[in-house]
């Protein structure tokens, strides 16, 4: 077989064998097994054809440009794939690791109410990720980052009957938001920096990535410190480590799969993809490795502390990804690859066997009782050592970091925004609405000083929207009402930059009308066979109605830019149309689609997911 075929078959195998796994019904649990296990063997062995293939040819780098979706005069959008040692290192292990998770699966989740759930949602997991480390672009790669973070979203509330999963869940997604955002920043200073959507085999071109980071110094740095975002996210490097062990309320083998081996590494995947263009920025390089150095210390110690075993290895798993993020930073990309295959099957291998070996040692310990040997750190001042051990078990109050200094800011302004009724949005926005398309047409005839500031002028206006509907407690279809209006808002101030054409707008557009037309309807249903819809608690309808949560979920998904609707393409076109030099209408639009991500999750995690509020269905403790 060619290349290209091979490349194909790796591409639309897991896609084919998703599709299978839907059409089975639930009650034949073997089958369902069954279709993920053979996927994942047919994957692998494809891919064993397509390894000797590669070495035969060398080990050179296979690059295939493979559809192109969108193209303009100055534009275009295209679908890219790729082959190397980074890849083949990656598939060997997912496909190795993916295919003992599905066995292990089989059994430990048999008779579980959610098992048809759980193996289509691993299977949608294999697809995002092969999708993801087959990349040759950013853009084919974060079609396959966005399939990772809904996913890891549904496994982390997969018991979604109690409350702990699906808290937890909201909490990872607001962390993975960010990353995609890092991730489309990148993407938006990286248009301007080589006019065109740069291949990962272009970067590897020297004299093309180092003329112009000579010229456009600070806009290399711009980038590197996004992709580094993105990847700390990702890969829960400080500050953002603490929503590792909270992703471990779903099952253990997803928690094995996600959270211990595959997606956690994600982030390096990142790092080493774009190595060759930050690897001559030695400030990126230093920060990688004093942020690497920093995660090793700090999980450590909180992991010697912790008293669930989930989190023992999960901060464990930190630490180690923060040792490879110092081997990527010091040029060491062989080693990192040989030091993530290692991690990924220890971390796995240990979370399966984990409630075996707690109940094992749990025995041992009754029976054979041993005092505690002597540390390394009985050998510190007592007062040092305490403060450490407190810090350590409070986590380093990473969580408090994050609402401090992020999210209360935001719900603090979003409380003070309570005169947004459906009243003023009638009487006040949409005239002013009107008002913003007239100076569209007619901004020929505005000064430069006014025209200058009315983009970030109507994107702030979007963002106050959607801070409204983040913080919204009581009418549920206001707060859908107003993220639609967000990019209402974000479509016209980007319209004032004259590269985005009216065409690009509707098709921007189209799949905002879509989602939110599908959103408004699901919405508008249950309230009607339901009395309770308000945001102020969880109300688990999804038991009653598991259609109607289906398709909001799926509106919602429309609504954020995930690559179902024009609008994935639509949100890239409108980044490659933000001038490099319009760093506020960048920032604006970005804070927005952070927080329009997060209010949908809430939207629907608030009315479909949690405790039943009917008496009649059972209740169930807080936590797994």
């Amino acid at each position: 077989m060619s290349t290209t075929l091979l490349l194909h078959i790796l591409i639309l195998l897991p896609v084919f064998g998703y599709v299978v796994s839907l059409c089975i019904p639930e009650r034949f649990e073997a089958a369902i097994s069954s279709v993920s296990t053979y996927t994942v063997a047919l994957h692998f062995l494809t891919f064993v054809l397509l390894f000797f293939q590669w070495i035969s040819n060398s080990g050179l780098t296979i690059d295939l440009k493979d559809i192109v979706i969108y193209k303009t005069a100055g534009y275009e959008f295209y679908l890219d794939f790729c082959f190397d040692k980074i890849t083949a290192m990656y598939l060997f292990v997912g496909s190795i690791l993916t295919f003992l998770v599905s066995i292990y699966s089989r059994v430990y989740l048999h008779r579980e109410k959610g098992y048809k759930r759980f193996f289509n949602t691993l299977l949608f997991f294999y697809i995002g990720y092969c999708i993801t480390v087959l990349s040759g672009n950013i853009e084919t790669l974060f079609i396959g980052w966005e399939i990772l973070g809904i996913c890891s979203f549904l496994l982390i509330a997969f018991y979604r009957e109690r409350f702990l999963p699906v808290r937890n869940a909201v909490k990872v997604f607001t962390v993975y938001r960010i990353g995609d955002i890092g991730l489309i920043m990148a993407m938006w200073m990286s248009h301007h920096l080589w006019h065109q959507n740069i291949s990962f085999m272009q970067l590897q071109n020297d004299q093309l990535v180092n003329t112009q980071l000579e010229v456009h110094s600070p806009v290399g740095v711009f980038i590197a410190l996004m992709i580094l975002i993105t990847a700390a996210a990702k890969s829960a490097q400080l500050p953002f480590s603490s929503w590792l062990p909270r992703a471990m309320e779903g099952p253990t083998p997803s928690s094995a799969i996600f959270y211990g081996s595959l997606s956690v590494h994600i982030g390096v995947f990142l790092l080493l993809r774009t190595r060759e263009f930050w690897e001559h920025q030695y400030t990126a390089r230093v920060v990688i490795v004093l942020l690497g150095l920093a995660t090793s210390i700090v999980a450590s110690l909180i992991a010697r502390v912790q008293s669930s075993v989930k989190s023992q290895i999960a901060y464990s798993s930190v630490a180690q990804i923060g040792l490879i993020f110092i081997e990527v930073g010091l040029g060491f990309e062989t080693l990192a690859l040989i030091h993530f295959a290692g991690n990924a099957f220890l971390r796995t291998y240990q979370l399966l066997v984990s409630p075996s070996v707690a109940s094992y040692l749990i025995r041992e310990q009754f029976y054979n009782f041993q005092p505690r040997e002597l540390t390394f750190e009985d050998t510190w001042p007592k007062r040092i050592e305490h403060s450490i051990y407190i810090w350590s078990l409070r986590e380093w109050d990473l969580d408090l970091f994050m609402a401090r200094f992020l999210w209360n800011p935001l719900k603090s302004v979003g409380r003070k925004l309570n005169f947004l009724n459906i009243h003023t949005i009638f009487w006040f926005f949409l005239p002013s609405y009107l008002i913003g398309i007239w100076c569209l047409y007619a901004r020929v005839d505005i000064p430069d000083q006014i025209r200058d500031y009315l983009p970030a002028l109507f994107s702030l206006i979007g963002l106050s929207m959607v801070l409204k509907s983040f913080t919204e407690r009581k009418n549920v279809l206001m707060s859908w009402i107003l993220i639609i209006m967000n990019h209402f808002w974000v479509a016209l101030a980007i319209s004032f930059n004259e590269e985005f054409k009216i065409d690009q707008v509707f098709m921007y557009l189209s799949g905002i009308v879509l989602a939110g037309t599908v959103g408004m309807f699901a919405l508008r249903k249950i309230k009607l066979l339901e009395e309770s819809t308000d945001l102020g608690n969880f109300h688990g309808h999804v038991y009653e109605h598991p259609r109607i949560a289906f398709t909001f979920l799926v509106a919602c998904l429309g609504l954020t830019g995930f690559p179902i609707t024009p609008t994935f393409i639509g949100e890239d076109l409108i980044y490659t149309h933000i001038k490099e030099d319009q760093y506020v209408l960048a920032a604006i639009t970005s804070l927005g689609f952070i927080i329009d991500g997060l209010s949908l999750i809430r939207l629907y995690g608030r009315i479909f997911l949690g405790p039943h509020i009917k008496t009649y269905h059972e209740t169930p403790y807080k936590s797994s």
